[in-house]
């Protein structure tokens, strides 16, 4: 049998393309401009980058520099490697990639899943430096037998994957109604290549870049100034070198982003849009926000968002990750004394001294109807707290009496803050303390607890 079901695609690598483009309807409603994105997600290998991997490749067997029972060579950020791999499993090649270490592991993990070879290299060094995984895929390539370094940054068939697929393909189903095409950038393939298509089809279309802080790419465009890129987290955006991919003379303008606002723009994507996309996706959105409030009259802007939501499981749709690196929602980036003056707070606070008893300590908390009382030694310096919860049990089992004195009831499950303090700093603290107690200078002012915070949050956000 030689003939195709009806409808079935010869393989999954013809079954790369045709993504649907969206409106975004929440995110953008307080904006006079409109946002449509392309979903590049839904290609079968979860990226746009399937596009470069069967284009690149399909190529090289034509030019006769991938040979039969080759090995394909690249370095990647991961989405590339799961494009070329997942050519290479149809076409029967073996693959090498090699990846930075700020990768998600699930990448990582795709990667070996298809039978790949995985390196993994330092992020936090030079591109010439002999341990980055510019150089390590180059010098694997130069030294393994009937081996293919594809060389996605100065390949300029990545480029074209977009000049002959990818815009075209977006032209066809818009008709040209956009004023605007934006994209985070990188390899500099997608901008470039959609660029130029767009250029010639719609000369009045203005082409934006999103680059992140920390690259250099944006501002050598606009500079021609060759400047050290700085840390950042953000994966699959932005360079510390510039590659050949890149033609700026197709490029208009550009917007930065930085690794936080692109994360929670990510996770509000998913919530708001049920858009399950990476932290690509929020940067540009994030980008297509400032461009679009810059305005002075209504766009109509196309965004190309270009991977997985899945491939970053572990780390921003992690919520402890999210945690840990300081991303927390900008519900938390307020003092501490705010928080306390939104929810009335009085500020006026009951304490003990550690000299009382254990039966002063349950009636002061009775007559006041507090649950948590601060012990403070003669100079004020606070020595413990004693909480309801503490005394129930022992005093219930008769393990304290009324007369015990209160010192042997003290927990130290609080943490000491300053009332100028970030809601933030406090957080994680509420997760394993019960409460925090705030300063200001050396004199106590108020407890905040994690009661406190959830009704902070919710008279300030919608749900």
């Amino acid at each position: 049998m030689t003939n195709l079901m009806k409808g079935a695609r010869a393989n999954v690598v013809d079954a790369i393309g045709g993504t649907p483009i969206i409106k975004l309807n929440h995110i953008t409603k307080d904006l006079d401009s409109e946002i449509y994105v392309k979903l590049e997600y839904m290609n079968p290998g979860g990226s746009t980058k399937d596009r470069i991997g069967a284009y690149m490749l399909d190529q090289a067997v034509k030019e006769g520099t991938l040979k039969p029972g080759g090995t394909i060579i690249e370095g990647t950020s991961g989405n590339t490697g799961v494009g070329l791999a997942m050519w290479a499993a149809v076409h029967g090649y073996k693959c090498i990639f090699v990846l930075a270490d700020k990768q998600s592991k699930e990448k990582i993990d795709n990667l070996r899943a298809f039978g790949a070879k995985v390196v993994v290299c330092p992020t936090n060094v030079a591109p010439e430096d002999p341990r980055s995984y510019y150089s390590v895929s180059k010098r694997l390539s130069e030294t393994i037998p009937n081996s293919f370094y594809v060389n996605q940054y100065d390949n300029l068939h990545n480029r074209m994957t977009h000049y002959t697929w990818t815009a075209p393909e977006m032209y066809e189903q818009t008709q040209g109604d956009f004023d605007v095409f934006m994209a985070t950038v990188g390899t500099g393939g997608t901008i470039s290549g959609c660029g130029r298509f767009f250029k010639e089809k719609m000369p009045n279309v203005e082409i934006v870049g999103i680059d992140c802080e920390g690259s250099i790419v944006a501002h050598y465009a606009k500079t021609g100034e060759m400047i050290e890129a700085k840390t950042y987290v953000l994966e699959g955006v932005g360079e510390d070198f510039i590659p050949e991919n890149y033609d700026f003379d197709n490029i208009d303008e550009w917007e930065m982003v930085g690794d936080k606002e692109s994360f929670l723009m990510t996770r509000r994507l998913l919530k708001e849009e049920g858009v399950y996309a990476g932290g690509s996706a929020g940067a540009a959105i994030c980008g297509a926000i400032k461009y679009a409030q810059k305005q002075k009259t209504p766009k109509k802007i196309l965004v190309l968002l270009h991977d997985s939501g899945n491939r970053y499981a572990s780390k921003i749709y992690n919520d402890d990750w999210m945690s840990d690196n300081g991303y927390l929602d900008s519900s938390f980036d307020v003092q501490i004394k705010d928080v306390l003056t939104h929810l009335n707070k009085t500020g006026n606070i009951k304490t003990i001294s550690d000299k009382a008893s254990i039966g002063e300590a349950i009636t002061l908390m009775d007559e006041a109807g507090i649950s948590q009382l601060p012990c403070t030694d003669e100079s004020g310096a606070i020595k413990g707290l004693v909480s309801e919860k503490a005394l129930l049990k022992p005093v219930m089992m008769g393990e304290f009496n009324q007369e015990d004195n209160i010192s042997l009831a003290f927990n130290m499950n609080y943490k000491i803050v300053n009332q100028n303090e970030l809601l933030s700093t406090v957080a994680d603290a509420l997760l394993q303390k019960d409460v925090a107690l705030v300063m200001k200078g050396d004199q106590l002012v108020d407890i905040l607890t994690d009661i406190d915070v959830l009704q902070y949050l919710s008279k300030t956000r919608a749900y």
